[in-house]
Order: C-alpha cells, then structure tokens, then sequence
C-alpha cells in the first residue's frame, strides 16, 4: 500500500464529517505532522513508513477526528501571520478574517512612534504577538477574562520570543479599566455570535471551542462593541483608533453602536469572502 493510498482512506473517513475538500486539507495535515515531511514529500514514501510509533499517533489522532475534535486541537497548533500558535480547547482557533484585521491594524499604523495597543480577548494571543512581531516598537497589551486562555496566551509569547503585557480582568466591568493603559490604539475580535446561532453550527466549533469566546445572549449581542466604545471614549488616547472584527450581520448595529458612543470615521471593510467583517473608528474628534 503507498502513502497516497493510506492519504485517500483517512480522506473517505472523513468526508462524512468535513466534506471531501475539508477532509482532503486535515488529511494532509495530519500526515505531515504525523511523518515530520511536508506534502510534497509525502509522494515518496510508503504505507511501511508509518509503522510502529507513527501508526499509533495516527490511529490516535484519527480516532480524535472522528469524534469531531478540530484537527488543530488534535495536532496542538494552528498557523496564524506565517506563526505557529499552540492552541487547545482553552482557546479559540485562529481563523482567516481574523488575519485579515491584524493586518488592517499593522498597515494604518506601523509608521506610529512607539503606539500604546491595547488587545480585548487575549485568547491564543495570536492578535497582540502577530501586531508585537510585525510593529516592534509599538507597546502591546492584552487582556482576557480567562485565566486559562491566559496561561495558553503567555505560553505562545514566550515559544515566538515576543513581548507582551497580560492582564487577567473581566473587561465588561468597567471598575476593573483601570488596571489597563490608556492606549493610542484598540483591537478586539471579541464574542459576537448570538446563543441563537448555536443551532446553525458545526459540531466540532460548539462541542470543543470555549463558549465564552464565542457567544453573547441573543437579547445583548451589542454588549463588547459597547464596552469597547465606552471605553474607548473614557480610557483611551485623543483620537485613538479602534479595530474591531464583527458579525457579518451586525455592520449596521456595530456601525450605530459606535455613533451613539460619539466615535467617528467609521469605516466597514469586507473580508475576502466579501463579507462585512471588521470595522474600524476614531474616538475623541
């Protein structure tokens, strides 16, 4: 048996669950994590190359799989801005739009002298450590109301060398913005996603993300994006600029937060998908 042969049968495996385009990407993740070779490579090689350790971890792995555990939990690592991130079910898996809105962030304002940036929702610590490595002199803070997201947060900075300033506060009580800095910047892919949307999901997102990274009640779905006006309005710099990523049917209501809040300059940008995904404003003109 070849290698492509063991590929197609984790591939019909899979498809049930993931659909055929997805499950043809897992299977040739988990193989090259399995074999250490990038795909290319993989064309070489033999069934008989994954005896004895490397077909248990992936009969383990593919087990996992089957139970719709996201392969990046499975393999323990997600790639966000070209980084490897260590991620499990503390944190949430770092998504493409989300890269999208860093590099909005990175672009307006890696020419600024030493920003203050402040991150809300810490999580993977992929947003604050991808802006840390791409603007260097800038100042970067994160905050989470996780301690675990938190430890998975530090953990990342400390595997890609770089620097970040955690603080574990609950960021929807207002008493606790004085533990934070006033900040010339704010960036935040905060919960968004109504208790509602539950229902719509996959499986492998509600059964193994963390629910607090993700959902907002249904009757309170404005509730970060007005924690994050007001804060910018109160607690942050003349004229401090705010990245947000949003629901793709909430640009309006994000939008109306924001005016009511007194921000101005708002500006909607569309994902690849061309979808309305992130939102950016000025507070205090």
């Amino acid at each position: 048996m070849s290698i492509l042969q063991v590929r197609q049968n984790i591939i019909e495996q899979l498809t049930p669950l993931y659909g055929n385009r997805e499950a043809l990407l897992i299977a040739d993740m988990l193989l090259e994590k399995i074999v250490g070779l990038p795909k290319t490579a993989l064309l070489n090689l033999n069934a008989s190359d994954l005896w004895g350790d490397k077909q248990i971890a992936l009969n383990a792995m593919l087990s996992q799989l089957l139970e719709h555990r996201p392969i990046q939990y499975v393999l323990g690592e997600a790639w966000f801005q070209n980084m490897r991130f260590y991620v499990d079910e503390r944190v949430l898996i770092p998504r493409p739009e989300t890269e999208e809105l860093v590099e909005w962030v990175v672009r307006e304002e890696k020419s600024g002298l030493s920003p203050t940036i402040l991150d809300i929702g810490s999580g993977s610590g992929c947003i604050p450590l991808s802006i840390a490595k791409k603007i260097p002199n800038a100042v970067i803070h994160s905050c989470d109301i996780s301690i675990s997201a938190l430890e998975v947060a530090r953990k990342n900075a400390s595997d890609l060398g770089l620097k970040v300033n955690w603080h574990h506060i609950d960021f929807l009580q207002e008493a606790e913005w004085k533990k934070l800095p006033k900040a010339d910047v704010l960036v935040s892919n905060p919960p968004y996603i109504p208790q509602s949307g539950k229902a719509e999901m996959a499986i492998h997102v509600v059964d193994y993300e963390p629910s607090m990274a993700l959902f907002v009640p249904d009757e309170d779905m404005m509730v970060f994006y007005e924690a994050i006006a007001r804060f910018a309005r109160l607690h942050s710099s003349q004229g401090a600029r705010i990245y947000v990523e949003i629901h793709e049917d909430l640009a309006e209501n994000v939008r109306e937060c924001f005016l009511r809040s007194g921000l101005r300059n708002i500006e909607t940008r569309k994902d690849m998908q061309g979808k309305e995904r992130m939102i950016r404003a000025i507070s205090g003109l």
